[in-house]
């Protein structure tokens, strides 16, 4: 992939990653619940889980796209449908402005070990992370990819994802900033919903 191709890819992640949600309300609760190392240890663990889904759904669509020609149709635009429906709920969670009353004060034990596994586990097991990956990889994903490039894919999500998490449960838990990040969601999911409308018109110029 080109270099600019990369540098969308690793900005929708950022901002996917940043965007509020279960996997920032199980980081949240682990480290106020068991302390910084166990918040550490789910953020990497939710790193790892989101790479193995980035390598996973970049494979899959590639082997899709080589065993038969008509899966890139399908691909396209079952992708731009996925897209246009993320773009759509992520402006409408915008359009209803910040969110105050989020709850995080569940207790999910002291263990970090316990907490590696809960964020390994819902970066695994959320079928809407699915579902995004299968569109986000739409405008990028061909058939002719090299294997150093799929699991670069994974690497650049498993990376990006994990060190937010990570700096979520070191920096971000520490004083207002939590408040401040969850007064600021709608933010994120403005600029998320702008940007699966960009991907979706891409994949439709494409098509014609």
């Amino acid at each position: 992939m080109e270099l600019g191709a990369w540098a969308a890819l690793a900005t929708v992640f950022a901002l996917g990653a940043m965007s509020p949600g279960p996997s920032l309300a199980v980081v949240l609760r682990n480290t106020m619940a068991g302390g910084r190392s166990q918040g550490v240890a789910t953020g990497l663990g939710h790193g790892l889980g989101f790479g193995l889904y980035a390598f996973t759904a970049a494979l899959g669509i590639a082997t899709a796209l080589a065993a038969n020609d008509s899966v890139g149709l399908v691909l396209k635009w079952g992708g731009t449908a996925i897209l246009l429906w993320l773009g759509a709920t992520f402006l409408r969670n915008a359009a209803a402005g910040p969110n105050h009353n989020q709850d995080l004060d569940d207790n999910h034990g002291p263990s970090d070990t316990a907490g590696f596994v809960q964020g390994f586990s819902i970066a695994i097991l959320n079928p809407k992370i699915l579902a995004w990956m299968l569109a986000l990889y739409a405008p990028f994903v061909e058939a002719n990819l090299g294997i150093q490039t799929l699991v670069g894919m994974g690497l650049l999500g498993m990376s990006i994802d994990g060190v937010w998490y990570v700096t979520v449960a070191t920096v971000l838990t520490t004083g207002d900033r939590v408040q401040r990040l969850r007064e600021r969601a709608h933010i994120i999911d403005g600029a998320m919903g702008m940007l699966m409308f960009v991907f979706a018109g891409l994949l439709l110029s494409e098509s014609f």
